[in-house]
């Protein structure tokens, strides 16, 4: 089941004081075993480390190590604790574990939920909760709420418990503005580039309110690609409402046949 491992742990020599620990492989295997589950899982003896204990009378501590089998575990190995009171015979096992050695395969350090998810995860049902300390957000009657001009007016509605408890904070707008700008409507898309004119100066352009006006705002042309969407106030497409065709003049069809006289002399008769 399994291949062996062909790394070892740190092993350093063992006492002479701790002889009678450096003999009890056996009793070490067997915990090892009944921990495992199966002596198969168990592999050989790779040697024995005395742990520091304090003084010679606590006793004597060492471990002993032995290759690990089991499946998924490639490079790690059983350790196995034993010890003996000072004065007496009896061995007793102090904890089996499995640790991992220097070609162990490890597990990728775990990251919070709210720094692996990415725009795009959050589907049907399920919920996204914001956190206290999350810097896109502040208390309302402590920012600069664009929807109200009246501070202590947002102070009394807060008291009664009325609009909204949290606002994005200035840095959650800026992020906020720098993502939109950066996406499919900002500036420096394909479509904005080869525009007539910017969306500040297109009638069908709807901007934000507060602060964030004279940067973003909303697209009401159902033509549009940028419908319905937030777009950069210096975003532009073919849709703007000051665009107009030119009219070509309409030009004189020739169908009968004229000759160049420039550089000939008519001759009279």
């Amino acid at each position: 089941m399994g291949v062996v491992s062909d790394s070892s742990a740190p092993v350093r020599p063992a006492s002479a004081a701790a002889e009678p620990l450096t003999a009890a492989i056996e009793p070490a295997r067997a915990a090892a075993v009944e921990t495992a589950g199966a002596a198969d899982l168990v592999g050989e003896h790779l040697g024995a480390t005395a742990e520091a204990v304090g003084p010679a009378e606590l006793g004597e501590v060492l471990t002993h190590t032995f290759a690990s089998r089991l499946p998924g575990y490639t490079g790690w190995h059983w350790a196995v604790t034993i010890a003996r009171a000072s004065g007496e015979e009896q061995v007793t096992v102090d904890e089996v574990v499995l640790l991992p050695g220097d070609q162990a395969l490890l597990a990728p350090a775990w990251v919070p939920w709210h720094e692996r998810l990415r725009p795009g995860d959050l589907s049907v049902g399920d919920v996204l909760p914001a956190t206290e300390d999350d810097t896109r957000l502040v208390p309302a009657y402590t920012a600069d709420d664009d929807s109200a001009d009246d501070p202590e007016g947002r102070v009394v509605a807060r008291e009664v418990g009325l609009g909204r408890e949290r606002v994005m904070s200035q840095e959650g707008r800026s992020e906020a503005v720098a993502r939109w700008a950066s996406g499919e409507f900002g500036p420096t898309s394909p479509m904005a580039r080869q525009a007539p004119g910017p969306c500040a100066t297109c009638g069908f352009y709807l901007p934000l309110a507060g602060s964030l006006r004279q940067m973003v705002g909303a697209c009401g042309n159902a033509y549009a690609p940028g419908e319905g969407r937030v777009v950069a106030a210096d975003y532009g497409c073919g849709a703007h409402s000051q665009a107009t065709l030119v009219v070509v003049q309409d030009t004189e069809v020739v169908t009968s046949a004229r000759y160049d006289t420039s550089e000939y002399d008519v001759l009279g008769d």
